[in-house]
């Protein structure tokens, strides 16, 4: 009879995926409820960035019978998922080729081993207190964490887009950028990015955006950039909803800096550059993949063509210059980029940094037509909207510094002034934020005066956004012959102006001029042709 050896014994070896986090279990479960023909169009949207159209092609081809229907699925389980899908379907839990393999019968043997580590754990911890009650050598600054590698993200867990996936997708942002710098595969250089992001070591400086947290992410970031800018070591990655930006210096201290800010909701404008590092008169940009042309132009000089703005292979500009607050107005320098032709035919538009990772998209309204629909913002690239740009950037200091997404010039009224003082244009300048609220202000500028001058402001506001239509605004004012005015004026749905304080008035129409003593101190409120009513916002 032969004899069997002593259990435990190893039989063979059991095959099962790498386990998941909520996010995965969550899509996991998802993806079981939906058909196989709807799980393969999900990847091949969401991974492989194909289009509608081929991956109905490719559908068909493989005998499913209803590949719109399949695709409709498809679509609803990516739009039904918080947060992007793609890097979820590449991670390891759902890499048929990532697998954990281990022995079927060692339960015995494992909790054998581990009473046996127990009891050493608590021999040493006593002999490791003994030893330190005994020489008392603690190192300055030895309480922070230092970076946690293994509960981060390992660079070979980083998400990375093939080259030329924004040519393919109908989806243009950031999750359409590949990786890109000559560092991208420095793994030393990632693993203390991802490991700062996730533990930020004692003494690393963050600068955080507005309403954003600094919370490792939790599935694998994408990797957009690493490589040396200057005289330190940068890498720039994205989780879907944030960008953050790791920087060291190229010496063997590496002190770090991390800067983390919200970007959800980008788009072709809003996801075209990435400031690479924080200098105080220049900044180098990295451009994204579908810009085919750049340039710098000076919003103070609208007659003055932008000139061409030199870019490496890799995306990264030349250094650009910036201006700090508090170091007056001389010029004000924005990037103009042009998209390929395949995305879009002849599409310029502007961006200026405004103190964040991503630079702010300038957009303009024009004056409204007078039967025509209200105007919706456009780029800031035609005569009329530089203009009223070359009028306004220098009085828009005030809108913050950080945090900003885009900010649209919209001229709201057009008014007459008395005593032959020409034309006075009335602006709102409102800028949003990535994180919602936006701060607004108003400006006048007249033909006499060589920049506009803010006569209102409103902070966290809805006013002059597409949820804030309605305005009026007002100022007191000095004409060419020294004598002084009342001037209000509100945007195309006011019908009747009310003047109350020093002067006290009711106009009908858009616009009024009151004589008045000097500088005057008033409140206006507006009649809508609804019949609501509307104050005028308040001056700085």
């Amino acid at each position: 009879m032969a004899l069997r050896p002593r259990l435990p014994f190893v039989v063979g070896l059991r095959l099962f995926p790498r386990p998941g986090g909520a996010d995965e279990l969550e899509l996991a479960r998802r993806l079981v409820e939906v058909s196989a023909a709807s799980r393969a169009a999900c990847l091949l949207r969401a991974v492989h960035g194909l289009s509608e159209a081929a991956v109905h092609d490719l559908l068909a081809s493989a005998g499913v019978a209803d590949p719109a229907a399949a695709i409709s699925a498809a679509d609803s389980l990516a739009a039904g998922h918080a947060g992007p899908i793609a890097a979820l379907l590449v991670s390891q839990e759902f890499d048929a080729c990532a697998l954990q393999a281990g022995p079927t019968d060692l339960l015995r043997r494992s909790r054998r081993v581990r009473l046996g580590l127990g009891v050493a754990a608590i021999g040493l911890t006593a002999a490791t207190a003994m030893v330190m009650t005994a020489t008392d050598d603690t190192v300055p600054g030895s309480s922070a964490p230092a970076p946690a590698a293994d509960t981060a993200f390992r660079p070979a867990d980083l998400v990375r887009i093939r080259a030329q996936a924004w040519d393919n997708t109908s989806r243009v942002d950031f999750t359409a950028w590949p990786p890109r710098g000559s560092r991208s595969h420095d793994d030393a250089l990632l693993r203390r990015a991802l490991a700062t992001w996730a533990h930020p070591p004692a003494g690393t400086r963050i600068r955080l955006a507005p309403a954003t947290t600094a919370a490792a992410p939790t599935t694998a970031p994408q990797l957009l950039y690493a490589g040396d800018v200057a005289d330190r070591a940068v890498v720039l990655l994205y989780d879907g909803t944030r960008l953050a930006r790791y920087s060291e210096s190229r010496s063997p201290a590496h002190s770090a800096e991390l800067s983390v800010a919200r970007t959800d909701d980008a788009d072709l404008t809003t996801a075209a550059a990435v400031s690479l590092n924080s200098g105080k008169n220049t900044a180098r940009y990295l451009l994204a993949p579908w810009i085919s042309e750049a340039g710098i132009r000076d919003l103070l000089r609208p007659d003055v063509l932008a000139r061409p703005l030199r870019t490496a292979k890799d995306g990264v500009t030349q250094p650009v210059p910036v201006v700090s607050a508090g170091h007056g107005c001389a010029s004000r320098p924005v990037l103009q980029l042009r998209s390929s032709a395949r995305i879009v035919e002849k599409h310029s538009f502007l961006l200026a940094d405004w103190g964040g990772l991503s630079p702010a998209h300038l957009t303009y309204i024009p004056l409204p037509g007078k039967d025509g629909p209200p105007g919706r913002p456009r780029e800031a690239t035609g005569s009329a909207a530089l203009l009223a740009w070359a009028h306004t950037a220098c009085a828009l200091g005030s809108l913050g510094d950080a945090g900003v997404r885009s900010v649209n010039a919209w001229d709201f009224a057009e008014q007459d002034l008395p005593d032959r003082g020409g034309t006075a244009v009335w602006t709102c300048a409102r800028a949003d934020t990535w994180s919602g609220p936006g701060d607004a202000a108003v400006t006048l500028r007249t033909g006499r005066e060589p920049s506009a001058r803010t006569v209102a402001r409103a902070r966290s506001t809805a006013a002059c956004s597409r949820f804030g239509q309605n305005i009026a605004a007002t100022t007191g004012w000095r004409s060419p012959t020294g004598h002084w005015y009342v001037l209000a004026a509100g945007s195309r749905a006011v019908t009747r102006l009310t003047v109350s304080g020093d002067v006290s008035a009711t106009r009908q129409g858009r616009t009024l001029d009151l004589p008045a003593s000097r500088r005057p101190r008033t409140h206006v409120r507006a009649t809508l042709a609804t019949g609501e009513q509307l104050n005028a916002l308040e001056s700085p």
